[in-house]
């Protein structure tokens, strides 16, 4: 079989409907818009997917609640027992986090939190602590460094 063989199969293609092009195409009169109303005039596509025909729309009917704070910042957080979990490093910081899968991005703000147990010093670098995870990594001879 050659690419210039190939044909659509039957039924694949159908002529464009063509309107307002007389009663004896079958889409004459009216054109396929039905009888009056607001879709049946020209324009009526241009009208907005949230559009209720006039009716209060909906995102202004529901009550609006809560405070969204423009300055918060979304940590990806860190327990003290991942870090022992991945086992006994020098320095630990967002790149060395990512590549060991304790984070998903180097490039998001980071925070390390106290949940867990450290048997070894080490030197971990991120964006934030927590109080008892500065204590708890400072008590096994580590230093946090906030970046």
């Amino acid at each position: 079989m050659k690419l210039s063989e190939l044909k659509k199969p039957e039924g694949a293609t159908r002529n464009r409907k063509r309107i307002g092009r007389g009663n004896g195409s079958g889409h004459g009169g009216t054109s396929g818009r039905g009888h009056k109303g607001q879709k049946s005039r020209s324009g009526s596509n241009k009208m907005p997917v949230w559009f209720e025909g006039g009716q209060m729309p909906i995102q202004r009917r529901l009550p609006k609640r809560g405070f969204n704070n423009p300055f918060h910042k979304n940590y990806q957080v860190v327990n003290l027992s991942d870090i022992s979990r991945v086992g006994k490093t020098d320095s630990l910081n967002p790149e060395k986090m990512a590549e060991l899968g304790l984070i998903s991005s180097a490039k998001k703000l980071v925070k390390i939190l106290g949940n867990g147990e450290l048997s070894f010093p080490v030197t971990v670098s991120a964006h934030a602590f927590s109080a008892k995870a500065r204590q708890v990594i400072e008590a096994a001879g580590g230093k946090a460094e906030v970046l």
